[in-house]
């Protein structure tokens, strides 16, 4: 079609608009584990990476060199990224909320946007991306939850897609050597059988919902425009939670329904879906990390898992949440939550090569900020 996808539309497939990619290497099967309780300044041109990566010099839209602190790479080493200029849409998300201050720390200068920015008005978008002329853009902004995009289609495909297209278009006519970072999601990739093996970036993408497609279709349109010569790097992170987190995603509604027993404000009674599904959790500080790093201009412009290779069943996640609570419940199986047992781990063995990320956090360590975050917000309420 015009977005240059192709979709799957044989009548074997139930998903007609399944995305048809080469089949995945092989790769190792994922772990499964129990969740416990400078040099001086120097006058330098910023570098645009290619899809290639090959460097040329470029001056970042503006046809001016900047003062630097040596090369992006030890400016990230060092924490003074001084005078970059970062756009960051859904700035006052659960991850936009974070990226924000540890740019702003690193020393970016960082126009932070969310609501105030309708991003499928491309006018607008335009409009913005010409006063701002950044040298880089992190593209948060989204219909985020995937029982949201069920409810609201067209407004999933307007955000999600439309978004991300107003986006690129504005980019390459207003801010051309710009590093854009599109955040996408593990759900593109579609469910996997109990065992498979890691999703590497080059697995079949087979999105089963409308957030999935239209993040999915977002990030084949992202590499048509890289493909054109933009500097565009996609993310596709896997499950990740902490503090601030919607309760509509299961650890955040995991941790807030066992606060709220614990704090006597609802019966030892939980809701649940399918438990024995398997996913791949990441601390939300250790994903705004490796989103800081996939600036680096050093850091060629592909495809990045931001993941743990970690599987951990869903009835661990809860068993641990509810060790730290103290509480015990009786269980209910909520029909509207439940799905068909499946797999979703990542591989991130390039983006581990290309940066040196791996995730730091200890997952009970972010279990518990979670719920000690419910418990402070049902006592503030």
């Amino acid at each position: 079609d015009r977005l240059g996808i192709e979709f799957d539309e044989s009548p074997s497939s139930r998903d007609p608009t399944a995305v048809k990619r080469s089949p995945r290497r092989a790769a190792k099967s994922p772990r499964v584990e129990r969740a416990g309780p400078s040099r001086g300044p120097s006058r330098v041109l910023y570098r645009e990476t290619s899809v290639h990566g090959q460097h040329g010099a470029v001056d970042v839209g503006r046809g001016r060199e900047r003062e630097t602190q040596g090369s992006w790479q030890a400016e990230l080493g060092s924490g003074r990224l001084r005078d970059v200029r970062v756009l960051v849409t859904g700035a006052t998300g659960f991850v936009g909320s974070r990226l924000v201050p540890r740019l702003r720390g690193a020393g970016c200068e960082v126009a932070a946007h969310d609501r105030d920015l309708d991003v499928s008005d491309a006018e607008a978008v335009d409009a913005a991306l010409a006063r701002i002329e950044p040298d880089a853009v992190v593209h948060l902004a989204a219909v985020t939850s995937v029982s949201a995009s069920r409810d609201e289609p067209a407004r999933t495909y307007r955000v999600n897609y439309l978004g991300t297209r107003a986006l690129l278009e504005a980019v390459t006519r207003r801010a051309s050597g710009a590093r854009v970072l599109l955040v996408g999601s593990s759900e593109q990739y579609g469910p996997a059988a109990p065992g498979a093996s890691a999703f590497q970036e080059d697995a079949p993408l087979r999105p089963a919902s409308p957030y999935a497609r239209t993040k999915a279709a977002a990030d084949l349109l992202g590499g048509i425009y890289a493909r054109r010569g933009l500097d565009v790097v996609r993310a596709r992170a896997f499950n990740h939670t902490g503090p601030g987190q919607s309760d509509a995603f299961v650890a955040s509604s995991f941790a807030r329904q066992a606060a709220e027993i614990a704090c006597g404000l609802r019966p030892p009674r939980l809701e649940v879906g399918n438990l024995e599904s398997v996913r791949d959790f990441l601390d939300v500080d250790d994903v705004v990390e490796a989103y800081v790093r996939l600036l680096d201009r050093r850091v060629p412009a592909e495809i990045y898992n931001v993941a743990s290779g970690v599987g951990r069943r869903i009835a661990e996640l809860l068993e641990a949440l509810l060790g730290l609570a103290g509480v015990e419940a009786e269980l209910r199986t909520d029909p509207k939550r439940y799905r068909p047992t499946d797999c979703s781990v990542g591989d991130a063995g390039r983006l581990r090569a290309a940066t040196g990320w791996s995730p730091r956090t200890p997952f009970a360590s972010t279990l518990a900020r979670l719920l000690d975050h419910w418990r402070r917000a049902l006592s503030a309420s």
